[in-house]
């Protein structure tokens, strides 16, 4: 079925980015039911036959790979672990060779939630590194923002993964306004503690409809004046780039080792010039970006037996048509339809 490439394709889009970074959502299910993600219901979740199958999931992985130049592959949700196959995924995609010859990097972004049971098998099969979310070290805080009793479980996966070698474990914490902004202090000594590196992240709108607001958004200026109150930052040596995250050194003291913590701020000064980014849905539409308006539609192509450049070349090609910006700041910003757990984290 394979066809070549007549020359080499790359994701690149008209304002000079090219994407290596491929976001692979494996469900939109997740175990959870945070209140800045979806409503306490839950949501609709995707029809068994419209997820793609773990052979077409490698299919459109081995494209992006070989044929597109993806070089990173991260998988989310949803919640990510509750993919069975999780661990055969991972194993495929860690066979991949991208054209500089190595495996591509191969990274996790979870609730947490089991991880301490499977992630043995993960590293096993090749996972380099896990993102965990973590929103409070306060029991009733975690259990009223994820409204499901589970901070345990997510301290045990976190240790677990330590354990396992996935190194360096990452933590994400999302802070809001009036619900845990009194953590951010308590999470940063946690992980610098244990050398975990932290990335708050601003609250962006991509939960429930029409309930985002701005004005109640804790800012990046905001979150790093709270950490000043008890530690001593200084700004990380080397540029941003094309990484989400800003990155400030903490210096060490008598009461912790020093390290880094990272902010988010992906609304008051989003990374979209330097964006290295591509995404597909679990039930396989390709976005350009988190919120994105419009999808590319590679389930339906790749079931009625298009060859693989003619898959790569509709990629390549959607992914030419990448917006400058996400357009938060801008007026007549419209939020995706897709929440979160939909698009892929």
């Amino acid at each position: 079925m394979t066809t070549g490439v007549r020359v080499p394709l790359t994701l690149a889009d008209a304002h000079g980015r090219v994407a290596t970074d491929l976001r692979v959502s494996l469900t939109d299910r997740c175990n959870l039911r945070c209140t800045y993600c979806m409503p306490a219901e839950g949501l609709q979740w995707f029809p068994t036959d419209e997820v793609l199958t773990d052979a077409e999931l490698a299919r459109l992985l081995r494209i992006a790979v070989e044929l597109l130049g993806i070089t990173k592959l991260r998988f989310t949700g949803g919640e990510p672990l509750l993919r069975r196959s999780l661990e055969q995924i991972v194993a495929s995609a860690k066979e991949l060779r991208t054209r500089a010859g190595k495996p591509p990097e191969l990274s996790l972004t979870t609730n947490g939630i089991g991880l301490d049971k499977r992630v043995s098998a993960l590293a096993a099969a090749g996972l380099d590194r896990v993102n965990v979310s973590l929103d409070s070290l306060d029991r009733a805080r975690y259990a009223a923002l994820a409204r499901r009793d589970r901070l345990d479980a997510v301290l045990a996966g976190l240790a677990a993964a330590e354990a396992a070698g996935l190194l360096p474990v990452k933590v994400n914490s999302v802070v809001m306004r009036d619900v845990n902004e009194v953590d951010v202090v308590p999470l940063a000594q946690f992980c610098l503690e244990r050398g975990y590196q932290l990335r708050f992240i601003e609250q962006m709108p991509l939960g429930p409809q029409h309930e985002w607001d701005r004005s109640q958004m804790v800012t990046q200026a905001e979150i790093l004046a709270r950490l000043r109150e008890r530690f001593t930052l200084e700004p990380a040596a080397e540029p941003r780039g094309a990484a989400p995250a800003e990155l400030w050194q903490v210096l060490p003291d008598a009461d912790q080792p020093g390290g880094r913590i990272g902010v988010i701020p992906s609304v008051t000064a989003p990374f979209c010039a330097a964006c290295d980014r591509t995404r597909i849905t679990a039930d396989g539409q390709m976005r350009t970006c988190l919120f994105s308006r419009t999808e590319t539609d590679l389930r339906t192509p790749l079931r009625d037996g298009a060859s693989d450049a003619e898959i790569a070349e509709l990629w390549a090609g959607a992914q030419g048509l990448k917006a400058r910006a996400h357009g938060i700041g801008e007026a007549g910003f419209v939020q995706p339809s897709r929440t979160m757990s939909a698009i892929g984290g």
